[in-house]
């Protein structure tokens, strides 16, 4: 990577519980493409301050986590239909102080549901109701899912969210015997939740795939059983590691190969993430 130096570009992430993940990601492709970019990361209880910052400095791109995907929305120019579509934002590029907003997370979604030739007749049930469950859910019923059940003890948002898409909503588990469990909660990551298993054995043992969007760890409890089980795993390296890729070409310009991919993810896995 380039001395730091006042022409140096800076990317950001905007996060409740920041991880290393995507700081080692993004700096390792800048170093290895000679790009005069750093990318780093941030917690703020100020998110209207934060992103005044963003306009202000000349902060090249954004990356947005829980619990600021939608707080987000108001605050910027302009939304691309991927952020507009399921009111969710995980990127923002500033392009001489207009920010444009746009959802990598769906899209990287999307991508693995294809990749994986997940079945869009088999039966989904997705765990959460926040902005990640929204680009989630938007996926599935982008990839012509009907039979899929939002699992969320907020009443008021589940049932929007599932509505939204024709789907149902449930608060409390529904029975054994739904082919995709999706977890899209907290449960399993890294911190308090570290231990928790957002499905039952019972649930994954009657599953054909299992799928966790948490991206630290990545053998969280769920993937961990799903492995045991001998079921089909979807893991949340695999979202972080494409959505942020295709932040890395939206804030840089640069198309890269799924090899410096596959290269920037081991990389970004070699130490804990920070606190």
């Amino acid at each position: 990577m380039p001395i730091l130096n006042k022409d140096m570009t800076l990317c950001i992430s905007l996060a409740a519980r920041p991880s290393n993940i995507g700081t080692r990601f993004h700096n390792y492709l800048y170093d290895e493409l000679g790009l005069n970019f750093v990318y780093k990361a941030f917690t703020t209880d100020d998110i209207e301050g934060a992103i005044r910052g963003v306009r202000a400095l000349g902060i090249r791109g954004c990356s947005v986590s829980m619990p600021f995907k939608e707080a987000v929305i108001p605050l910027v120019d302009e939304m691309e239909e991927s952020a507009s579509a399921i009111e969710s934002v995980n990127t923002i590029v500033n392009d001489d102080g207009r920010l444009t907003a746009s959802n990598t997370d769906y899209e990287a979604v999307a991508a693995l549901i294809a990749t994986h030739e997940l079945d869009n007749a088999a039966s989904v049930a997705i765990r959460g109701s926040g902005g990640m469950a929204k680009a989630v859910v938007a996926a599935f019923r982008g990839a012509g899912f009907d039979d899929v059940t939002v699992i969320a003890r907020n009443e008021m948002a589940g049932a929007a969210l599932a509505e939204k898409y024709g789907y149902t909503h449930v608060t409390g588990d529904p029975e054994p015997g739904t082919s995709v469990l999706v977890n899209v909660t907290p449960l399993g990551m890294r911190g308090a939740d570290e231990d928790a298993l957002s499905f039952d054995d019972a649930q994954v043992d009657a599953a054909e795939v299992v799928f966790d969007v948490v991206a630290f760890p990545a053998e969280t409890p769920l993937i961990r059983v799903g492995r045991e089980m001998d079921k089909r795993v979807i893991t949340g390296a695999e979202v972080i590691a494409l959505q942020a890729a295709r932040q890395f070409e939206r804030y840089t310009g640069v198309v890269i190969t799924p090899e410096q991919v596959a290269r920037a993810s081991e990389f970004s896995r070699d130490v804990p993430p920070g606190p």
